[in-house]
């Protein structure tokens, strides 16, 4: 049977989708495109309207261009709007967040998949059949946490991914030999609510010692942690972070606005001096860090004087890239029955405004690391490296995938093999495709 999964959304979904791959390789599943498998899952986020609207295209233009496809339609707008996914053209089955872990094997029978055993349990984890590569990604993305008690006025995923659940240490040890043992060299920690990371289980687990344990690594393996809510980046685990070689110097901070009216409106538990003083800590202790956020435009009642709050504390900050958000309602959260409601164009125009601010910010970081000799994980096919503090950047030589090399920046976007990697470059050629 030949399949084909298309993921939208979060690092969580890609985590998920990996699971997913990894069910249909171990039962005899072969990977093809879209548009030639039996078979596609379409795993769609529910963030936005516009999310919601590109799965719905997606599964159109399959079904258009595969015309026997079979669809089947799990993650977050499965869960929270499953009767309008069921009936898009070639829908045999739409499964909610709850049910996507047990998905491959509930249709097993039906797609004439084999009933190998399952090795991981049913809780998520990562088996025996991925390696790196497998759907285009070097890294492995392992999620180690879902569900979120949060309750963002603007958010509909607290509905669609349930309460917030941890998966013990033994298991994530467990899961990292295994990664180990497939060849992967690094491994992006996830989570719905990364940051609350042990607090269900009740045996004073915390994401900070999560972070410890794996430090102590004792194989050639870097962790890279996913988004991590402002109040959840401790001090322990900033400590941890600029302590240990195996963890990357790497943060992503949501801020989403740099008003405190708009925050609490928001209902997001810290101010912007919060926000603020712990950039600024962070970057005293890990100077070269990447420090990335999340930004929403034109939230209901935002007003000229919220947007200058908003733009005069991003010039302040030391962050190195932004994602920009403009606002859309979601029905069924708080934040869609709040007004007075922001003028579609001046939110386009607010949007355009905030990521000219992020642009500048990623130059500023790039330039600030020319010169610099990184560590970095080639990545793609072989030119092309993303070093530990999180630039991507295009080598002079072609290397193998998944191999750790030193670089140094020549200018924003391209870098040198250095040290004994150039020599070992310069005595043996590389092959010319990916491995």
């Amino acid at each position: 049977m030949t399949y084909a999964i298309v993921t939208f959304g979060c690092r969580v979904n890609q985590a998920d989708s990996l699971v997913l791959e990894d069910d249909f390789r171990a039962r005899g599943g072969t990977a093809a495109p879209p548009g030639e498998a039996e078979l596609v899952v379409v795993n769609t986020c529910s963030v936005t309207a516009g999310a919601d609207q590109a799965a719905r295209q997606t599964i159109r233009h399959v079904a258009r261009v595969n015309p026997g496809v079979r669809v089947v339609v799990t993650g977050c707008y499965a869960t929270r709007r499953p009767s309008e996914l069921a009936a898009l053209p070639n829908v045999v089955r739409v499964v909610r967040n709850d049910d996507k872990e047990t998905l491959v094997e509930a249709m097993a029978a039906d797609v004439g998949l084999t009933t190998a055993e399952r090795f991981r349990g049913g809780d998520g984890a990562c088996g025996a059949t991925l390696e790196p590569g497998v759907a285009g990604r070097t890294a492995l993305t392992l999620r180690v946490q879902t569900g979120c008690e949060e309750r963002c006025s603007y958010c509909i995923i607290p509905s669609t991914r349930g309460a917030g659940r941890s998966r013990p240490l033994p298991r994530v040890r467990a899961d990292v030999d295994r990664a180990v043992q497939a060849g992967y060299k690094e491994i992006a920690l996830t989570g719905v609510h990364l940051g609350s990371y042990g607090r269900d289980l009740g045996n004073g687990s915390s994401l900070s010692m999560l972070l410890a344990a794996l430090a102590t690594t004792e194989a050639d393996m870097l962790f890279r942690i996913s988004s991590l809510e402002p109040m959840d980046c401790t001090q322990g685990v900033i400590d941890v972070m600029a302590s240990s070689p195996r963890i990357a110097p790497h943060f992503h901070l949501p801020l989403q606005h740099g008003s405190d009216e708009m925050l609490r409106a928001m209902r997001r538990p810290y101010t912007s001096a919060y926000y603020r003083d712990l950039v600024e800590r962070i970057r005293r202790v890990l100077p070269d860090a990447a420090i990335g956020s999340d930004v929403i435009v034109g939230f209901p009642g935002e007003t000229t004087a919220h947007f200058e709050e908003l733009r005069c504390l991003l010039h302040a900050l030391p962050l190195t890239h932004l994602h920009v958000f403009p606002y859309s309602d979601r029905p069924g959260t708080e934040a869609s029955h709040l007004g007075p409601k922001v003028d579609g164009r001046e939110i386009r125009e607010r949007a355009r405004e905030v990521r000219a601010i992020g642009d500048r910010m990623a130059r500023r970081f790039r330039q600030s690391q020319i010169g610099r000799t990184l560590r970095a994980l080639t990545v793609d096919d072989g030119q092309s490296v993303v070093t530990e503090n999180y630039l991507k950047l295009r080598l002079d030589v072609r290397r193998p995938r998944n191999e750790r090399v030193d670089v140094r920046a020549i200018d924003e976007h391209h870098a040198r093999l250095c040290g004994t990697d150039a020599v070992a470059a310069a005595i043996r050629p590389t092959p010319t495709s990916s491995v």
